[in-house]
């Protein structure tokens, strides 16, 4: 069993901890002390096993054999990991991969930190790379590419040849359509459908999808 703390106290941490006792109840795995959160005077939410502040993983640093992000916004994701990784070199990030996921394992490549929500779906020579998230019932087509810190917000899917670049949102039930490129920090509008290759930092919205009028 591998003693882990989960990094954030909100809904996508709750998520995050329910994913974790799932694996177990295939095979144990993790046993998830509780919650940490960077900053104790910013907590709103109560009722959740909140453990401290990162101090407390310093003060308990040899009682863990790793961390788990429960962060659902992806440039957070990205500082939180960055600053934690040179912080606590010696722990692990491991990933959370919920037992109905399907995929070619053969040719997958998931890196670490990741979370594979509850019935993902994927076909050949998928890559998810390091702490990005596919929240329940997304869907990857072949060679599909999720970039690091990504999010794939519930029952949203890319298609073959589609390429998430690093730090990108994709809204809940929104479409990329095959071989598009969708650039770093890119945003993707619930519901929305991409066509088109995303510019880096743009947000895209409607069907099909638009850069945002600002």
């Amino acid at each position: 069993m591998k003693r882990v703390v989960v990094i954030g106290a909100g809904g996508h941490a709750r998520d995050t901890a329910w994913h974790a006792e799932e694996v177990n109840r295939a095979r144990p795995t993790f046993d998830v002390l509780g919650f940490v959160v960077s900053d104790l005077t910013r907590l709103s939410v109560r009722d959740s096993p909140v453990l401290g502040d990162e101090s407390w993983i310093d003060a308990h640093r040899r009682e863990l054999d790793g961390l788990v992000l429960g962060i659902g916004s992806p440039r957070v994701r990205a500082l939180v990991a960055e600053r934690l990784s040179a912080r606590f070199p010696e722990l692990e990030w491991p990933s959370i991969v919920h037992p109905s996921v399907l995929l070619d394992w053969d040719t997958a490549t998931i890196g670490r930190g990741v979370l594979l929500g509850a019935g993902v779906i994927g076909t050949v020579n998928v890559r998810v790379e390091d702490f990005a998230v596919l929240n329940p019932a997304v869907t990857l087509g072949h060679e599909a590419v999720v970039g690091a810190c990504s999010v794939m917000n519930h029952a949203s899917g890319i298609s073959g040849g589609t390429v998430l670049e690093r730090e990108v949102l994709v809204g809940t039930g929104a479409r990329v359509l095959q071989y598009r490129r969708v650039g770093a920090g890119a945003r993707v509008g619930a519901g929305a459908v991409v066509t088109r290759d995303v510019p880096p930092g743009e947000t895209w919205v409607g069907v099909p999808a638009r850069p945002l009028d600002r």
